[in-house]
């Protein structure tokens, strides 16, 4: 198993204490655009020169899918924020009081009291930081309803998704809805990173992890709809945040992420692309990752 604490670093703990079960509602999923991808036969995984073959990114092989629809684009703040609002209901981060904020993103005193973990000094545990606060508390979501949410944990994720009528993608499902109708492309619209001059999507571009050109338009999460969607209609399946899977990885209690993020860069976590798969453990969040939903 490859180490991906450089895309999301996982939790020492891995529990933050029951919580009641969140109960579905009849309207929720009404207000959450989505996709219909048919039955059908489809090749997953990659044998990408530049991949990584220890994430279990193949071998290619057929695989075939029943009818299924899946969200347009990931969960927005806005729409968590009517779950939350409708439910009560607190995330894993929030009980657990702090999550994993990019260190760039962080005024010094806030970086120089959080700890970092030893292989990844980029994150920074920071108290406060929830989905809420994205930053720490002194951040909020001012002129951020479009974003992805962030700071959800893979069990925050599943309990919107049943209040919401839905379920998370199985990698399997996510996978063919990312490739759009294309077979065996490095990207959701092709194997070239920028046809034509033109960004696709949002990753991190200059020196990792000190500087950033943002030459894409943004340094931390766009909103949804920010670049072009693919064949079947999703947006940003590359890039912009990792999204939770409903699969386990290999045999362990890790779930699959998929995706990137706007951290990713070619020089050490090349995973935007399509094929490409990451993990954490069920209970940790990061100010990289949230999810869509699927039905």
């Amino acid at each position: 198993m490859a180490d991906h604490a450089c895309c999301a670093p996982a939790r020492a703990s891995s529990s933050a204490g029951s919580q009641a079960e969140v109960a579905p509602s009849a309207s929720a999923g009404d207000d959450l655009p989505q996709v219909r991808i048919e039955a059908g036969t489809f090749l997953m995984g990659t044998a990408d020169p530049d991949g990584f073959p220890a994430d279990g990114e193949g071998p290619v092989r057929p695989v075939s899918l029943d009818d299924y629809s899946i969200g347009v684009t990931a969960v927005t703040n806005a729409q968590f924020a009517a779950f939350v609002e409708d439910t009560e209901y607190v995330t894993e981060a929030e009980r657990f009081g702090w999550s994993f904020v990019f260190a760039g993103f962080l005024p010094a005193e806030i970086r120089k009291v959080s700890q970092r973990p030893a292989a990844t000094p980029w994150w920074c545990g920071v108290t406060g930081a929830d989905w809420r606060r994205p930053e720490g508390p002194q951040s909020d979501l001012a002129g951020r309803p479009d974003h992805p949410v962030v700071h959800v944990s893979w069990t925050d994720a599943l309990n919107f998704c049943r209040w919401a009528g839905s379920r998370l993608p199985t990698e399997a499902e996510w996978e063919r809805a990312a490739r759009g109708g294309l077979e065996q492309q490095r990207y959701p619209w092709g194997d070239e990173l920028t046809p034509g001059g033109e960004h696709r999507c949002n990753i991190w571009q200059g020196t990792f992890p000190t500087k950033n050109t943002a030459e894409d338009g943004h340094r931390g999460t766009a909103p949804v709809r920010s670049y072009p969607p693919n064949g079947f209609g999703l947006y940003e399946v590359s890039g912009n945040v990792w999204e939770w899977t409903a699969d386990h990885w290999d045999t362990g209690e890790n779930r699959v992420m998929r995706g990137g993020s706007y951290l990713c860069h070619a020089s050490y976590c090349n995973r935007y692309r399509v094929g490409a798969r990451s993990s954490n453990e069920p209970s940790s969040s990061a100010g990289n990752v949230g999810f869509r939903c699927a039905w």
